[in-house]
């Protein structure tokens, strides 16, 4: 039995809610992780900031912050990122659900906190842990506190999920898909 093009669109609607929920849940708990595990973490940033697990070698050690004022800046910093992000998602999702049997117009309206969440996301583990974590401050360098990979991790599978639920290809309707 083939399945219809509405009920393919909204299996499409679905399964975008549920991978933003997802998302959503993922940053909260890392945020969660970080707020009741505050000094743990808070040892991951020191270590990557001050630069003191990188190679001997590196020229690039003029670039360290010593500041522990500094570390927790940084470190709230993320943590408000994550949360805002979990935040949004939740807020997205929510929308997403709530606009499942709406018009295309209205679903596609309903994406922008979904939208919002996945980029801040996205920007938060590329930015500041591959960019500002892993090249400014040399975190690639340290065996013992390299984020990186779990970074790449994080910000390719919420990339995944931007890039799918930002597709246009969920109208419920034949009269109301793009082309037609």
């Amino acid at each position: 039995m083939a399945l219809t093009q509405s009920a393919i669109s909204m299996t499409l609607r679905i399964s975008k809610t549920l991978m933003v929920v997802a998302i959503a849940l993922f940053t909260s708990l890392v945020a969660f992780n970080n707020i009741t595990d505050y000094f743990t973490n808070l040892a991951f940033i020191r270590h990557v900031l001050l630069m003191d697990t990188i190679f001997p070698s590196s020229r690039n050690m003029y670039r360290a912050i010593s500041s522990p004022i500094l570390h927790h800046v940084a470190y709230v910093c993320i943590i408000t990122l994550e949360t805002v992000t979990a935040v949004l998602c939740w807020m997205g999702g929510n929308r997403l659900w709530s606009a499942r049997h709406d018009s295309h117009m209205a679903f596609q309206r309903a994406k922008g906190f979904t939208i919002a969440g996945l980029t801040l996301g996205f920007l938060t583990w590329q930015v500041a842990f591959m960019s500002i974590g892993g090249e400014w401050f040399g975190m690639w360098m340290s065996k013992q506190w390299n984020g990186m990979p779990d970074a790449f991790r994080f910000f390719i599978t919420i990339l995944s999920v931007l890039i799918f639920v930002s597709q246009d290809n969920d109208a419920l309707d034949k009269h109301e898909r793009p082309g037609l």
